[in-house]
């Protein structure tokens, strides 16, 4: 079957299931088997939308989940309903994102209301990921990195936790929320520095907390430095750290856009206090 076909069968489906769902609204019907006519109009609902995916009809796709899952809503099937949801999510990510957001945030409620906060954070993650390359609203994104980030520190899921806060600090010193990115860098490499599998990672969170005091003040950021090497004696002997304090900014190696712009910004700040002596190239 051809996708004009398959777009056929489930048009002519989700009219089926439109019937059925009227027909359970009857005095007479609904109090003799309401709820199967319910049951079966979700099922078409369902096959409708997965005919809609093979033909590629993301819209149609994303609506047919949408309304089974108003349907298990409806019958008390808060499981069936929430996974519903997030079908539709998928389905509305390829032709609509904000209606995407729409259904997740319907499967995170439904979630949430039933103490699924694993799954829920799982869901706003993804919220993220659309505002950041979909939807371009970073401040959206940060908001539900955070919430993720809460919902996983509540389930102990301190790893997933720290990676939802990474995310945050990046974007919070990108916006030049430095005090906020500090803080979060600071924790999570707090936190990773007794872990003998983490321990590397911690240099480079103390490394990027580090930069963000060089933005904002450069006594600040000597005073840090000092403050790490006393807390993690490994950042000592890091390389990033010896670098950082002899300010040679242009040897440091592995830079990706994030780290060159904070580099960029500490050498205009190094410069508008009058002391541009060529750190940057």
């Amino acid at each position: 079957m051809d996708n004009a076909g398959k777009e056929r069968e489930a048009v002519q489906l989700m009219a089926e299931a439109e019937k059925r769902v009227k027909a359970s609204h009857s005095f007479l019907r609904g109090l003799f088997g309401g709820n199967t006519r319910i049951e079966e109009a979700c099922e078409m609902y369902t096959r409708a939308a997965n005919m809609f995916k093979m033909a590629k009809n993301w819209s149609a796709a994303g609506n047919a989940f949408c309304q089974a899952a108003k349907l298990h809503m409806q019958l008390q099937s808060k499981h069936d309903s929430a996974t519903s949801f997030v079908d539709a999510g998928n389905a509305y990510k390829k032709a609509d994102p904000q209606e995407a957001i729409n259904c997740l945030n319907a499967a995170i409620d439904i979630y949430t209301d039933m103490g699924r906060f694993t799954i829920a954070a799982k869901h706003h993650i993804t919220i993220a990921e659309i505002y950041e390359t979909e939807l371009v609203d970073i401040e959206k994104a940060i908001a539900h990195y955070e919430q993720s980030a809460d919902y996983y520190k509540g389930e102990e899921s301190n790893s997933s936790a720290n990676k939802c806060l990474l995310k945050v600090a990046a974007y919070a010193a990108q916006l030049e929320q430095y005090q906020k990115a500090i803080e979060i860098f600071e924790q999570v490499g707090a936190n990773t520095m007794d872990n003998p599998l983490l321990k590397y990672s911690a240099k480079d969170y103390f490394f990027k907390a580090a930069l963000c005091h060089f933005i904002v003040d450069e006594l600040n950021a000597k005073l840090a430095l000092e403050k790490y090497e006393e807390m993690f004696p490994a950042f000592t002997d890091s390389r990033e750290c010896k670098l950082l304090k002899v300010k040679e900014f242009d040897s440091i190696s592995r830079l990706d856009q994030w780290l060159t712009t904070m580099l960029l910004r500490i050498k205009k700040s190094i410069q508008g206090d009058g002391e541009g002596d060529g750190d940057l190239k």
